[in-house]
């Protein structure tokens, strides 16, 4: 193979050699350069103008400084820090409402029990029944109990803090 250049010689007569015959427009380059100047200009003016007028009407006041004052806490809803421990405390005041006796309201005689004693009273009492509800002659039907949709091991947010069934000594073993 040989190193020489291969020259193409142009079948038309238009065509000549490949590379231009003429210079730059200068002229045309000299425009350009003054208009981007220009622009560049009327730029600089503008942000010094927008600059003074926010110096003139905002001002920064103190620096701020670590050590100037005492860490603000941000307004509500905050982030928690703890979650667990502050599941396990809502969990706790949710079992102790559930759990033990308390007054809702002393002056009208109104009073929190447990659920369980709750659901003891209602199976001895029955449930308050309109009247008129209810034909006197009609037979005593027993509703089948409620189910909870997901299956029975769907205890809510605290289900998890309760110790499991198979362990002894659980609430659930009498």
């Amino acid at each position: 193979m040989s190193m020489e250049t291969k020259r193409h010689e142009p079948d038309h007569p238009d065509v000549q050699a490949g590379y231009e015959k003429r210079d730059v427009n200068v002229p045309a380059l000299l425009k350009f350069g003054f208009w981007m100047a220009l622009l560049l200009f009327v730029t600089f003016l503008g942000m010094r103008w927008t600059f003074n007028y926010f110096n003139r009407t905002q001002t920064l006041g103190a620096p701020a400084s670590p050590f100037a004052r005492e860490r603000e806490l941000p307004p509500n809803p905050r982030l928690q820090v703890t979650p667990h421990l502050d599941l396990q405390m809502y969990c706790q005041g949710q079992e102790e409402e559930v759990n033990t006796y308390a007054w809702v309201d002393q002056r009208l005689g109104v009073v929190r029990i447990p659920v369980d004693r709750a659901m003891d009273l209602v199976l001895q009492r029955g449930l308050p029944v309109r009247a008129g509800a209810a034909p006197a002659g009609s037979p005593d039907l027993t509703p089948e109990p409620p189910t909870v949709p997901g299956g029975a091991d769907l205890q809510g947010p605290c289900g998890y803090l309760a110790p499991s069934a198979s362990e002894p000594g659980e609430a659930g073993e009498k």
